[in-house]
């Protein structure tokens, strides 16, 4: 023990190869982050949105100008220490894009304008009650008010207004302490709501005449940034499921922390679902602003941003199902996803050529229909559809009359998608056809169930799931008659996988439809230019 009197202390000595929790690690990387590093992430993070920069700004310029009707004595002797009021009201009035500044200022021009005229009243009202019940009138009005705009301000619908009734407390709080005590009350609201007015006038001015941020073109960015992030988040995990061997399997803990630094795309889509809220917020600040550049009629149709937005995340959903089976523990054979690659690639291209074709015309606000692209679409996803259904019996390894009946030769179905049957199974021998023999119908036979026997252990030395072969059981003196049915089921899941993996892929091709749908009806109400295709 070391140290002041009636203090213990304690020594813990690490080894030299002692291994430091992760959470201890970052801990002591931001404590020792040299101060360039900082300024780099600051400078990246201003680079990413310019218009932090200059919300900042703007900001800094609407305070400044509010200030010098303190440090002028000309407005000071006018107003006095009440003009503090204005800043206050700058700083709290003034939002990020134009929209939002108009609904905080709303609220707080409602919210001053009511709580001035309620304390007037109460004022008045306990002045004549006599000297006596004048403060407990007051006080009991003060408890009532805000118990009442407490209670109010959590109604569903006038959530919205929320900042209003908290103006509506505070105010009146304010307003009628100081009037109780400096006398005058009537005196001491009209300067506060002078003062309130000149603050809130400079924050709309600052906001909308030097560089305004609508909310209004942001929402319509996001929206456009959203059909992108899903169509290139579809395109990547789908070719990284057919061209993943199994060979850089990820750890487990990286994929429950979603730690993915080769998908990019899969971050942008994931982004995409948490992207409810800030679709909400954006759709009722653009409310409130008036016509400006492309949005140049009242009444814009701002909540089918919002519902395009919905239906987006829907499709999104199906994206991260099909990402889960992307890093799923079950896996089906290479050699089989192989076979169904050209299907599988042909309707993921057409569903993200559509995808960003919907886009791209919500980005000029042209009006499309689509149909040529919506029928290309349809058509390949028949098309996949069909090739599974026609080689179903791919996808149930765990029948016993697949392997054993020489009546079904493996190579001859696998012609029709395209698919080389070498590329199933290398070092595979081709039954010999050149030399009939007397006995061919029965070399014939022997050689296809011998062929069928050898795929089924190549598909087994593919990395799938269950990990270990089934030849090391075999090589370990045999398989127990009590295990087949067990690993006939295994194989079975592990190629029931990709038939997963299909219908999730046909089930996000099925809800583009509604996406197109729509697309057309927002195209409608906010009067989109009409665009003929062929």
């Amino acid at each position: 023990m070391k140290g002041k009197s009636g203090s213990v202390g304690i020594d813990i000595h690490l080894a030299s190869n002692a291994v430091l929790p992760e959470f201890v690690k970052e801990c002591g990387d931001d404590e020792s982050l040299p101060p360039w590093k900082w300024i780099w992430d600051v400078w990246k993070f201003a680079q990413e949105d310019t218009n932090r920069v200059t919300f900042s700004l703007k900001v800094g310029l609407a305070c400044l100008l509010v200030s010098l009707l303190i440090l002028f004595r000309a407005p000071y002797q006018v107003f006095g220490a009440n003009i503090i009021w204005s800043i206050l009201t700058v700083a709290i009035m003034f939002e990020y894009t134009v929209g939002a500044t108009f609904n905080r200022g709303f609220n707080r021009a409602l919210g001053s304008l009511l709580a001035g005229i309620i304390a007037v009243v109460v004022i008045q009202v306990a002045i004549s009650t006599g000297r006596f019940a004048e403060p407990y009138v007051i006080g009991l009005s003060i408890f009532l008010i805000g118990a009442f705009t407490s209670f109010m301000k959590l109604w569903p619908s006038l959530v919205p207004y929320e900042y209003g009734f908290r103006v509506i407390l505070f105010t009146y709080c304010l307003i009628i302490v100081s009037g109780y005590r400096m006398g005058n009350p009537i005196r001491i609201a009209m300067d506060r709501l002078y003062s309130i007015a000149i603050g809130g006038l400079v924050a709309v001015l600052v906001n909308v005449l030097i560089f305004p941020i609508w909310a209004g073109e942001q929402l319509h960015k996001e929206l456009v940034k959203t059909f992108n992030s899903v169509a290139d988040s579809l395109e990547e995990c789908v070719k990284k499921y057919l061209s993943d061997d199994g060979s850089n399997r990820p750890e487990f803990t990286k994929t429950v922390k979603d730690e993915f630094s080769d998908e990019p795309a899969f971050r942008r889509c994931k982004a995409t679902l948490n992207s409810s809220a800030k679709f909400d917020s954006l759709a009722n600040s653009a409310k409130w602003e008036p016509p400006h550049g492309r949005f140049r009629h009242f009444f814009y149709p701002w909540a089918e941003y919002v519902k395009v937005g919905a239906v987006l995340r829907h499709c999104a959903y199906e994206v991260m199902a099909l990402h889960g089976c992307l890093h799923s523990e079950i896996q089906a054979p290479y050699n089989l996803r192989c076979a169904f690659q050209s299907e599988i690639l042909d309707a993921t291209n057409q569903a993200a050529e559509l995808l960003r074709s919907l886009g791209k015309d919500v980005s000029k606000m042209t009006r499309n229909l689509q149909t040529t692209l919506l029928k290309h679409l349809h058509k390949s996803t028949e098309r996949l559809q069909r090739s599974i259904d026609m080689h179903s019996y791919l996808l149930i390894t765990s029948n016993p009359d697949y392997y054993d009946c020489p009546a079904k030769p493996a190579a001859k179905p696998l012609k029709t998608l395209s698919f080389n049957p070498k590329d199933f199974s290398d070092g595979l021998t081709e039954p010999e056809t050149t030399k009939v023999e007397p006995n061919a119908p029965l070399t014939m036979a022997v050689q296809a169930e011998s062929y069928h026997e050898t795929m089924k252990k190549q598909q087994r030395r593919l990395h799938s799931w269950p990990s270990r072969e089934v030849d090391d059981f075999e090589e370990d003196g045999g398989i127990d008659a009590e295990l087949i049915p067990r690993m006939r089921a295994l194989e079975s899941t592990t190629a029931l996988s990709l038939a997963t993996f299909t219908s999730l892929l046909i089930e996000f091709v099925a809800r583009l439809d509604h996406l197109v749908e729509a697309v057309d009806k927002l195209a409608k109400m906010a009067k989109f230019k009409q665009e003929c295709t062929s």
